[in-house]
């Protein structure tokens, strides 16, 4: 039985590897501008600069594009002109950033500020509820009304003026 399983397993490697062999390995250019891929070489009246990949290439070659020419020499900085251990490129990124991080700053404690506005004033309007002396009622667990007794009316009166105490606060600098 395992020599049955090693043939079949040759069989299988081998049938992997054939598509691998057989893609095509040649791409060029022809006469007309269309791109041809093939897996065996173009004919010999296809200049070399049209052939794009062949075997044993690495990646896909540009070649349409010009070959660069240089008019001239590329004249080097002189290093007084540079300011040593500055970019202003960089400089000016991070100029950027820090100002978008001063803005995102300022944004978030605004909101942070305008919900502690919102919440002082709610607390203050409780407040004035539990000192109007009218009866105030609740909705309990089971969906029923039921109303404040005194104890419980003073407790949440307290609590209310803990909540006022730190809402209502000015903020610190």
């Amino acid at each position: 039985m395992k020599p049955i399983r090693a043939a079949l397993l040759a069989i299988a490697c081998s049938a992997c590897a054939i598509p691998s062999v057989s893609l095509a390995q040649w791409m060029w250019v022809d006469k007309d501008g269309r791109k041809v891929l093939s897996d065996q070489a173009p004919p010999n009246d296809i200049p070399a600069k049209n052939i794009l990949r062949q075997p044993g290439m690495k990646k896909q070659q540009d070649f349409a594009a010009a070959p660069v020419v240089a008019s001239e020499p590329a004249k080097p900085v002189p290093l007084a002109a540079k300011a040593p251990g500055k970019d202003p490129a960089l400089e000016a990124k991070k100029k950027a950033a820090d100002a978008a991080e001063a803005e995102k700053q300022k944004a978030a404690n605004d909101e942070r500020d305008r919900i502690k506005a919102e919440n002082c004033a709610n607390a203050k309007r409780a407040k004035a509820n539990f000192d109007s002396g009218a009866r105030i009622a609740r909705t309990n667990a089971k969906g029923e009304r039921e109303f404040l007794d005194d104890a419980t009316r003073a407790a949440d009166s307290k609590r209310v003026e803990g909540i006022i105490a730190k809402q209502c606060a000015p903020a610190a600098g």
